[in-house]
Formats: C-alpha cells, structure tokens, sequence
C-alpha cells in the first residue's frame, strides 16, 4: 500500500471519531478518546459488571454490539455492549428494551462502568 493510501484510509478512519468541545469530558480510560459530555450524565448509582456505573443520555464513539437479552439486577433488560470505537474495550451497554414498566425510562440510555471512565479538561474540586 503506497504512503498516500494509508494517509487515506488514516483519514477516513478519524472521520468516525467525534471530538467534544466541552469544559468537562468524560473518554475512554484506555486510549481517551471523548465518549460524552458531562451534561449528558444522568446518574452515578448504577451497578455495573464491574462495580460502580453511570448512567447516561447518550454516547459518542462507540460501536453497539448485538442485542441480547440479559439479566440484571432490575429484571431482564434487551440490551447491546458498547465498545469505544478507537481501542474497542467493551466499555459498559446500551439499553433497547426493558421488560418492566418501571425500568422503561433505561431504554436508549447508555451504561458505563466507571473504571472504563477517564476525566478531561476543566474539572473542579467540586465536581
């Protein structure tokens, strides 16, 4: 492959990466790149496979994986794997569907575990 067909494919490769231009960022703790704004966070009380999971409006990113149905600890829940799509580290889930009505706010909302979960820019303390 000639030196300009890899500048090409390098190039077409960034088109899918979104940067955030936000004073608080959340990215990829493996390789940071941006994942979310820190306006888009709904919740820090999730449970994840790993421990400790926020809960977010959406996700920037990231490749979704297959639906699967699976059990969590609010009831079975139609769900996708998110992977960030720069190191492909499986970084939490998405929600498709929820079978209890009481769960149905999830669906379209992302998970992320918190260890997969990097801080950028302009943190203060109180944050």
């Amino acid at each position: 492959m000639s030196s300009s067909s890899k500048k090409q494919k390098k190039q077409r490769n960034k088109a899918f990466y979104k940067y955030l231009d936000n004073d608080r960022i959340y990215s990829c703790s493996k390789c940071h790149t941006h994942l979310a704004k820190h306006e888009e966070l709904i919740s820090k009380a999730f449970q994840g496979r790993l421990g400790r999971a926020f809960l977010f409006n959406s996700i920037e990113n990231v490749i979704l994986g297959k639906n699967e149905d699976r059990t969590l600890i609010t009831g079975v829940h139609t769900v996708k794997d998110i992977s960030c799509v720069s190191c492909r580290s499986v970084i939490g889930w998405k929600y498709v569907y929820a079978y209890q009505e009481d769960q149905k706010y999830k669906e379209n909302k992302y998970i992320v575990e918190k260890t997969m979960l990097s801080k950028e820019n302009n943190w203060d303390e109180q944050y």
